[in-house]
This record gives structure tokens, sequence and C-alpha cells, in this order.
């Protein structure tokens, strides 16, 4: 699996139709406290322009806060307070921007290489009034060498060992990559080994979050490095570069 490259402009199908949004749940409420109203309207953002602009699928409104924000929102007991965090393959904010409006106390960087994303992004940032989130348009490895950060997180990028070699480059020494996964996290976790050995990984744990809050939980794993990640390519990660497999004789059955 590769990162997606920077997008360019191209014909796309009408818009879908935006829904409106769901009501918060009580369990946001509960979980949230003074910070539900801020993610109120981060969930009306998602449910209106984030699905005009093919962000969000329109199926996806009516379970916007149970499978997607409070899925998110529930792991932040698990980052440090006053924790520099960066969101890679940040998409439509998950968990990036839940998490930077769940804990004020974090800096969040919102990591994406889309420009379509991007500038969505960047416009929910400036109408929440989110001084802690800046937004950046790169690919993951376009930022080894010149910026770390204390936490790396994800959610549905890419297997763990493939987002690992994009993600541990970045992370500070002492620091950790802490990423969403499903209920298969263990076992791919397992599979991975490998990989995550080449790149010094120390500690990779499977945790759970949310239980009474969410349902299904939240399953994540956090990985530890000794020392700083190296800057693998996927030959040297052992890892598939499907840009340079034979192409398909099948016809393209893309839109």
């Amino acid at each position: 699996m590769t990162q997606p490259a920077h997008e360019h402009d191209a014909k796309t199908p009408a818009a879908p139709q935006a829904s409106s949004p769901p009501p918060a749940p009580d369990t946001a409420a509960a979980f949230l406290a003074d910070r539900l109203p801020l993610m109120t309207r981060y969930v009306d953002a998602l449910c209106d322009t984030g699905v005009s602009h093919g962000l969000m699928g329109p199926r996806e409104v009516p379970r916007m806060w149970e499978r997607h924000v409070l899925n998110c929102a529930v792991v932040h007991p698990g980052i440090a307070r006053g924790a520099h965090v960066a969101d890679i393959g940040a998409g439509a904010g998950l968990p990036g921007l839940v998490l930077a409006i769940a804990r004020p106390d974090l800096t969040m960087t919102l990591v994406e290489p889309l420009l379509r994303r991007t500038t969505w992004l960047a416009d929910v940032v400036e109408e929440l009034d989110l001084p802690n989130v800046e937004v950046v348009r790169a690919r993951a490895d376009e930022l080894w060498g010149q910026r770390t950060f204390d936490v790396v997180t994800s959610r549905a990028v890419a297997r763990i060992g493939e987002l690992a070699r994009w993600s541990l480059p970045l992370v500070s020494r002492g620091g950790e990559m802490f990423v969403l996964k499903g209920s298969s996290a263990a076992e791919e976790r397992d599979e991975d080994e490998a990989v995550l050995r080449r790149l010094r990984v120390r500690t990779a744990e499977v945790e759970t979050w949310g239980e009474g809050t969410v349902e299904p939980p939240t399953v994540t794993v956090r990985l530890t490095v000794d020392g700083v990640a190296p800057q693998l390519t996927r030959k040297q990660a052992g890892t598939i570069d499907k840009t340079k497999q034979k192409p398909s004789r099948r016809p393209d059955r893309r839109a």
C-alpha cells in the first residue's frame, strides 16, 4: 500500500447532497463536557460540507457521532498533557481534529497530501477558531528530518507495518505512535512484526478505549521505539511497492 500522491484537479461527479446532522448522544455530553458545543459544530461541518466535498460518505451521516467522532474522542486520555501531536493522513480530521477539540492543551498538526482535504480542514480550523491546530499539505515522508512530534496518530490509513514506516521517523526520542485500529489490531501487529523490528520498535501494545461510551470500543496500537526509528525505504522495510508492479491487463473500471 502506498501513500497517495498530491492531488491534481480533475473532473468529478456531482457532489452528494449533505444531510441534517444527528443529535449528540447522551454519552457524548457526559464524555466531552464543556467541549461538546464545539464538537457539535465540527459534526455539523462533517455532515454538511464534509459530505458535499466528498470527505465523508452521505451514508455515514446518521452514525457520525458513534462510528466516527466518539470512536476517536474516547482515546484522548491516552495522550499526555501538553503533547505535540501529528495526525498522519488527516482526511476529514479523524482523529486529529477530534483530539484537538477535546483537548485544547494539545498542539495538533494535521498532515494530509490532498489539496481539497487540506483546504477543507483549514476552513474548519478557522471557522472553529482552533489556535492549537495547523494544517500541513504533505506526505509523512516529506517531513522526515524536518519535524518531530511527541505523538503521531492515524486512523484507517494503512496496515500497521506500512504506517509505522511512514510515521515512526517523525516520532521524537521518547515519543510514541498511537494508531486507531479495528478488532484485528493484534493480528495485524503480529503479521507485521518483521517490519516493526527493522524500525526498532520496542513495544507494540494493543489497548481498548471507551467501554460504556461507544460500541464497539475503540482499539488502538501504541508503538514505542528504542532511540529513534530509521527512515526506511519500502525495499529496506520489506514491504511491497505496488506502484512498481506490472499493470493489470484488465480494463480500467475507475469512474
